[in-house]
């Protein structure tokens, strides 16, 4: 199939384009790069021996998207395209709502002039707010405590609005948990404008000596450490997760979970990294985030039973690949 992949030029969308070429799709990119680089193209031209369609646009702009629709047939999207920080969404709420939202309708609008039926929406467990974990897909939404998490929600019941309305439409609404890790080959990763928002990125810049240490927020939680629990996937996991939601979807809206299912502590992957890769890294404890909360991670048995998929790699590999990533961008 020809697959859009807005925001195909970050983090996830870039391992996910990969995925998706390994699989025997063609992409087409979208992406403003206002969080990627350019250079991200070449190299999943470089790791696939493929060619990729590359479009600088804003997904917000609908005379721009309309002419990539225009320009190529196009079987089905995977939408990443968005601002996704979510300490940056408490300070910057209208912002967050603004792309996000209008993003995403921007690109419905196009789907249904073009005939375009297949959505995978790269959505977030962040929806979940304040559940009681594992989270699981039918549970009833808590609000969210950020307004990132707000836009994936709002976003979630726009698509399955749509869907009720256009039967023949199919719609994979991922909500994943906490990507970290690389390809392993190194040559792409998570690669953030200015100082990064995640905590892996922030780890290895570190590690490089490139920031002096790492700050981790709140050492008060309710937890094995006091530090918050996540569950953390590997960045390609996650992203033959959405291949298979691809591959796999039927008519009508269907959400997965894409997760490992266990949960870490901010210092338990802390030490995991050093012992990976036998190098030290510093922080110190700060006071809480806004919007963050305590513990998060994903109850998988849907995605395993009806997508086949299940996360394969662990926290060790996360790291290495991470590190070797970070070490091959600085040379």
């Amino acid at each position: 199939m020809n697959i859009l992949v807005t925001g195909g030029a970050g983090y996830i969308g870039s391992h996910t384009c990969v995925a998706l070429i390994q699989k025997g799709h063609t992409v087409i990119v979208a992406d403003n790069l206002c969080n990627s680089k350019i250079e991200t193209i070449d190299k999943i031209k470089q790791i696939t021996n493929k060619e990729v369609t590359f479009y600088q646009i804003d997904v917000t702009d609908a005379v721009a998207v309309d002419t990539i629709f225009s320009d190529n047939s196009i079987d089905g999207i995977i939408h990443f395209a968005g601002l996704k920080a979510i300490g940056e969404s408490v300070q910057k709420p209208l912002e967050y709502y603004y792309i996000n939202l209008v993003s995403t309708m921007v690109l419905s609008k196009a789907c249904l002039k073009y005939g375009v039926k297949k959505i995978v929406f790269s959505s977030s467990a962040t929806v979940y707010g304040n559940n009681t974990v594992p989270f699981v897909e039918n549970m009833k939404l808590m609000p969210c405590t950020n307004p990132y998490g707000e836009t994936k929600a709002m976003i979630e019941r726009i698509l399955t609005d749509i869907g009720k309305v256009n039967s023949d439409w199919s719609v994979a609404l991922l909500r994943y948990f906490n990507p970290v890790g690389a390809h392993e080959c190194g040559l792409i990763g998570e690669e953030p404008n200015g100082i990064p928002n995640n905590l892996m990125p922030y780890i290895t810049k570190v590690a490089k000596g490139e920031l002096n240490k790492l700050r981790i927020f709140g050492k008060d939680y309710p937890t094995v450490d006091g530090t918050g629990v996540r569950d953390y996937i590997h960045v390609m996991d996650l992203a033959e997760g959405h291949v298979a939601a691809l591959n796999n979807l039927t008519e009508g809206v269907h959400i997965y979970n894409l997760g490992t299912g266990q949960g870490t502590s901010v210092l338990q992957l802390v030490n995991a990294f050093e012992e990976a890769n036998d190098i030290e890294v510093p922080y110190e404890i700060v006071e809480r985030r806004p919007g963050d909360i305590a513990v998060c991670y994903a109850g998988t048995s849907k995605a395993k039973t009806e997508l086949g998929w299940t996360a394969k790699r662990d926290i060790v590999d996360m790291c290495r690949d991470a590190w070797r990533f970070e070490k091959g961008y600085e040379d």
